[in-house]
């Protein structure tokens, strides 16, 4: 059973918080250029922000010194990080009509949709990555 753990790759929640900032960044200025409608690039960044910003907050919420106190508390401590970042991120959308010009919700919700599932191709290539190496 350990061997089953050794063999699956260790992606840092980092480096996926950083591609999914990267996506983000990447899709808004791509829309921007090419409609040329830069509030729906703005309404797409923001809806990655919505994903990447409470992941942030989870993340660092999870590798703090209290989190890893014994696994008791590293559990609990997930699930309140967890209702944090849900919170969070009801919150940032709910504000998205005062804080962003001209909302696109369409555009929006790709850029929430597509930024949450970068998480997948950063697994799949970190673990490709592994197996040649």
């Amino acid at each position: 059973m350990q061997q089953l753990g050794l063999q699956r790759p260790a992606v840092s929640v980092w480096q996926v918080l950083l591609w999914q900032a990267l996506v983000g960044l990447a899709m808004a200025l791509a829309l921007g250029l090419w409609s040329g409608r830069w509030e729906w690039a703005l309404s797409l960044l923001y809806g990655a922000a919505a994903v990447v910003v409470p992941g942030l907050v989870f993340a660092r919420g999870l590798t703090g010194r209290l989190s890893s106190i014994n696994p008791g508390t590293a559990v609990m401590g997930f699930f309140v990080w967890e209702f944090v970042k849900i919170g969070l991120t009801i919150a940032i959308l709910v504000a998205a009509p005062r804080w962003v010009e001209g909302l696109s919700w369409p555009a929006l919700l790709v850029g929430l949709v597509v930024t949450m599932k970068v998480v997948w191709p950063v697994v799949w290539f970190k673990s490709r990555q592994r197996r040649t190496t």
